[in-house]
């Protein structure tokens, strides 16, 4: 990507569109910042070896121009209300919830979650970073403005069920990670609800292992789970990694991806949500059963491997960024007590 003076402009730009809807005061400029960062993203996507790229470019615009163009409606009218006195009572939830339906569009939580896996399905690891991750921190931070919990409540079981579900009958690894993704996303929400620096830190860890498992995914090039049948079985340090960092991810512990997940628990239990917690722990045990799916397949049936995969190594770098972030999310909890004792 770095190798095109243009993408590092347009990555610049998406970076700058992100900062400038966070930063907003108004929510003309924050659309602005939106519409920025949808510009710059488009040019990224587009991969000329990949003919599926353009299809998920024209799928990823068409939905993002629909939710920037309710989002600007519902803006304006909510505006164009306050200033002509109509700003009646009933029309109080109206507003909020059509600019919260808008951003949930726009990160592809359910039930707006139609465009997500098939956009998912056409990029490259790296895109899929960007899209799980940094595309998600406007319309999060937006949200976090006009929180309606009722609609949360439904949106976080909604979320939960479709990523638990969605995913099981995947064998695409990048479906699965934006099923995971969507999954991720409840419980994003669900923290939100909650309290505002519970969900950046479950999001800075989620960050994190997603981008300790895309790396590797990209370095071995697999995007199919039956690739993970044959790979680096003559280095088994590496097939370990790769799948630890999947249970990480899936929230068991002790890895670190339970952390956030426990203290999401934890804040619910305090604050009187247990039913929806319940149901959210149920339906996460279905997210973290299609992964042990595939380590136990991994791990327990194929022994060999086909002579494509002995020509893929890790050079050092990536190795050495495997391994500590690895360890990292091996030891999560251990750490985070440490850091508590020293704070």
């Amino acid at each position: 990507m770095f190798k095109n003076s243009s993408k590092l402009l347009f990555l610049i730009t998406l970076i700058s569109g992100t900062l400038i809807a966070v930063s907003s005061n108004s929510w003309l400029s924050a659309w602005m910042g939106l519409e920025i960062n949808l510009l710059s993203f488009i040019p990224l996507m587009m991969n000329y070896n990949n003919l599926m790229s353009s299809e998920s470019s024209l799928k990823y615009f068409l939905t993002q121009a629909l939710a920037s163009t309710i989002l600007l409606f519902s803006v304006i009218l909510m505006m164009f209300s306050i200033n002509m006195n109509w700003y009646y009572e009933e029309f109080n939830m109206m507003y909020p919830m059509m600019i919260n339906s808008c951003l949930l569009l726009k990160m592809g939580a359910a039930p707006f979650h139609f465009w997500f896996p098939g956009v998912m399905e056409g990029l490259n690891w790296t895109n899929n970073f960007i899209l799980m991750t940094w595309q998600k921190i406007a319309p999060l931070t937006l949200i976090s403005y006009f929180i309606i919990p009722n609609l949360f409540s439904g949106i976080i079981f909604l979320s939960i069920l479709i990523g638990s579900l969605g995913g099981l009958n995947q064998t695409s690894l990048r479906k699965i990670m934006a099923f995971s993704s969507i999954n991720h996303l409840g419980w994003l929400l669900a923290a939100m609800m909650l309290n505002e620096n519970l969900w950046e830190f479950y999001f800075l860890v989620y960050i994190f292992l997603s981008f300790s498992i895309l790396v590797l995914f990209d370095s071995l090039k697999i995007f199919h789970v039956n690739q993970t049948f044959f790979i680096m079985n003559n280095n088994p340090l590496i097939k370990f990694l790769m799948f630890m960092l999947l249970l990480s991810l899936g929230g068991l512990p002790p890895f670190l991806g339970f952390v956030p997940k426990w203290l999401v628990i934890q804040f619910m239990t305090m604050n009187n949500h247990i039913l929806l917690m319940i149901i959210m722990v149920c339906l996460t045990l279905i997210t973290l059963y299609y992964y042990i799916r595939i380590c136990y397949a991994s791990f327990l049936i194929n022994y060999w491997e086909i002579n494509w995969f002995n020509k893929i190594q890790l050079n050092p770098f990536k190795l050495s960024l495997l391994l500590s972030f690895s360890f990292i999310s091996m030891t999560g909890i251990l750490l985070v007590n440490f850091l508590y004792l020293l704070i």
